[in-house]
């Protein structure tokens, strides 16, 4: 079998490089053996907004550009929603924190995604003395969905195999690569946090980070706005919200734990003081980089040889603009931006 690229994992940095590839009629094939799944467990939400310090989100402007369009083409595409606006409010413990917020409000990057209004509003269960800050412009993208419907789509037209990639199988000429029955131009690696196993790329300093969120069924909280605090509480619909989220830098499994659930329900309990039950815990391992921007480019030994990697807690917004601009590299010779490029750490 020939084809121009082998994809080697399937969240959302190698769902979105597949469409890149699809796009510019390249022909692909993917290996996915859902070892790696921060993907589809990822709260989703896509926010212009660093909210602990009320600063821009790197390169915020590019990376919405490019994502929105990216999602409403796939919702066309399967006939399905994936993008669910949803306004946040970032919850005040302060009024010094209300005075920072409306300084940042004068930054022109983030003045069309901050509120000059103090919300006051009280909402039955939620513990806010001091108000909100709106948060426009934003959303969430239901990754579960997408994700499984791409599979299945891939699974359909022959274009994934549901199987580890074997390392050692891997034959680099200075024309292509070989693996098992397949002939390729080149291969992408996407693996997420499976990287830390690859040969050719674990080198890179790659910092996972656990994640755990829980989802609570929670009637009397009826709110249609996503709330940031101490933890996001995000509305799901039918009185169900996902709350996230831990971060866990010593934990390497993806298996929810006692000590997760009780840190989120602790927290949780400083934002809402109105019943809940916990329907749903799960966990993944965020690919997180030292200096929180993505892994991308070639092996600076191997040409043929590609990563993109460390989406970290932004992969909706990240995702499409990284993957177009490896596929712009890879094909047109196009120089990478320093900030992603694997050069920084070679």
């Amino acid at each position: 079998m020939k084809a121009d690229y082998i994809v080697v994992g399937l969240g959302l940095a190698g769902l979105a490089f597949t469409k890149e590839l699809e796009k510019n009629k390249k022909s692909f094939l993917v290996f996915e053996n859902n070892s790696q799944n921060s993907s589809m467990v990822a709260g989703g939400v896509y926010n212009p907004v660093v909210l602990k310090r009320f600063t821009p989100v790197w390169n915020v402007t590019d990376q919405l550009n490019i994502a929105l369009p990216f999602y409403k083409d796939l919702e066309i595409q399967f006939n399905k929603k994936y993008d669910y606006p949803v306004d946040i409010y970032r919850i005040f413990k302060s009024v010094e924190e209300q005075n920072n917020w409306f300084t940042a409000c004068d930054n022109p990057v983030l003045s069309n995604y901050m509120s000059t209004k103090l919300i006051k509003e009280k909402h039955e269960g939620v513990l806010a003395d001091f108000g909100y800050g709106k948060l426009l412009n934003t959303g969430r993208i239901d990754t579960k969905s997408l994700l499984e419907d791409c599979r299945n789509y891939l699974l359909k037209n022959n274009l994934i195999r549901n199987e580890s990639f074997q390392y050692s199988e891997l034959k680099i000429a200075a024309n292509g690569v070989e693996y098992k029955d397949i002939i390729a131009s080149k291969i992408v690696f996407c693996e997420g946090f499976g990287l830390k196993k690859n040969p050719f790329f674990n080198e890179l300093p790659m910092q996972e980070a656990k994640g755990e969120l829980i989802t609570i069924h929670a009637p009397n909280l009826n709110i249609d706005f996503m709330i940031k605090s101490a933890v996001f509480v995000l509305p799901l619909g039918n009185n169900n919200y996902k709350v996230g989220a831990t971060f866990n830098w010593k934990d390497k499994t993806q298996l929810p734990t006692e000590e997760g659930k009780n840190e989120l329900t602790a927290k949780l309990k400083s934002v809402i003081d109105v019943p809940f039950e916990i329907v749903e815990h799960i966990a993944g391992i965020r690919p997180t980089v030292k200096d929180r921007r993505p892994l991308a480019g070639k092996h600076p030994k191997h040409q043929n040889l590609a990563v993109l990697n460390g989406l970290g807690t932004r992969g909706v917004m990240i995702a499409p603009t990284v993957a177009k601009a490896l596929y712009d590299h890879l094909e047109n010779r196009i120089a990478l931006d320093q900030e992603i490029s694997i050069a920084r750490f070679l």
